[in-house]
């Protein structure tokens, strides 16, 4: 049985290392073999670019362009996806064009916002920066937390958008020794936000969680306990939007001079930190073994492409960069058979074909070689 959404034809122009590239495949698993530096992760790349955010490398738009031989950065680049669905082929692209503004556009005709791709394409990737989560900062669990909440609430990323401009905004205005009532209205607006922010968080969370509890024991993958830290240093837990907002301006006003001479807003939704514990073991995942917390990372992924999965009606698309490495054969087949319960669509890249050999007519295999790209 297919996925219900996947990739069957990829495009690159002026991306990366590639002048020019393409991509045709059917709902199988995709494995892009080569050296590194060899382009394998520039083909994940130009998927990631299909959510909202910057896509796996959180690079800028404007410098993902290919480089000449003068190490000159071409600004026109584009790249192209079809993707099938249930109703049909659906065809979707972005890049930026002379006016130096990304552009993305479905069908031919350009869409309004980038959540707009949300209704025909999900996206998860893992990538080896991401194997230190656990021991890294709490800015990068909870960067990592909100893409996987966004993935299921699309417009969750525009609410921390508009939040964290809204937060820069009272920063400077405490800077400058602004009027109170223009701070007013800025918190006001903080307040909305941070309460979508933390609501939507609560609720993929619990989602999640759940969805962990129920496959945990077919799962060859160990199981997370996940918990985000608190708010408010009382332990407060709103029970409403309205509540957590009247908490939060309050908060907010009262610590103003504070805030002030911190030169930052101290506390708000932007300062949560996501807590994970190996269940089976019940210990923190910063105490686990970099094995275990590769193989934690990977179950939370595919517990959470199940979610995405039940509640869109979308299989998500995986983009798993050098997932083989640090992975036993066991886990390695063990990975493989769930994405093949999953039934998802999933890009793999390694360096080396062995790690892939027990897969066989379950992929496409690609060797990748210096911005050319060929079936093997």
């Amino acid at each position: 049985m297919q996925p219900s959404h996947y990739i069957s034809r990829l495009r690159l122009n002026n991306f990366r290392s590639y002048t020019s590239a393409a991509i045709d495949c059917n709902h199988s698993h995709i494995v892009l073999c080569g050296a590194n530096g060899a382009g394998k992760t520039n083909i994940l790349e130009a998927i990631s670019l299909f959510t909202t955010g910057r896509g796996l490398r959180r690079a800028s738009f404007s410098s993902l362009g290919q480089i000449d031989g003068n190490s000159n950065i071409n600004t026109n680049w584009a790249v192209a996806l079809t993707i099938e669905t249930p109703l049909g082929p659906v065809d979707i692209g972005t890049g930026i064009s002379a006016d130096e503004k990304r552009k993305v556009r479905i069908n031919g005709a350009n869409a309004n916002s980038i959540q707009e791709l949300s209704s025909y394409i999900r996206l998860l990737w893992l990538t080896p920066d991401m194997d230190a989560l656990f021991r890294g900062s709490n800015t990068d669990r909870r960067r990592f937390f909100d893409r996987l909440v966004s993935t299921l609430i699309p417009d969750h990323s525009n609410s921390i958008s508009k939040y964290e401009k809204a937060m820069r905004q009272r920063n400077k205005i405490l800077s400058d020794n602004g009027d109170n009532a223009w701070l007013n209205a800025i918190e006001a607006q903080m307040a909305t936000y941070g309460a979508a922010i933390y609501f939507a968080r609560i609720d993929s969370l619990s989602h999640l969680q759940r969805m962990v509890n129920e496959s945990i024991d077919e799962n060859a993958f160990p199981a997370s306990q996940l918990s985000i830290s608190p708010l408010f240093e009382d332990g407060y837990e709103p029970t409403s939007s309205s509540a957590l907002e009247a908490k939060l301006t309050s908060h907010w006003h009262d610590n103003r001079h504070y805030d002030k001479n911190a030169g930052r807003t101290t506390l708000g939704p932007h300062k949560l930190d996501l807590k994970v514990i190996h269940k089976q073991k019940n210990i923190p995942a910063a105490l686990c073994s970099t094995g275990e917390q590769k193989a934690l990372l990977i179950g939370l992924i595919l517990a959470h492409a199940r979610l995405v999965k039940k509640m869109s009606a979308i299989t998500p698309i995986l983009l798993l960069d050098e997932i083989g490495a640090h992975l036993d054969e066991q886990r390695r087949e063990a990975l493989y058979n769930s994405l093949d319960a999953l039934k998802a669509q999933c890009w793999m890249s390694g360096t080396d074909k062995m790690l892939f050999e027990t897969l066989n007519n379950r992929a496409l295999m690609y060797d990748v070689q210096l911005g050319q790209i060929n079936a093997s």
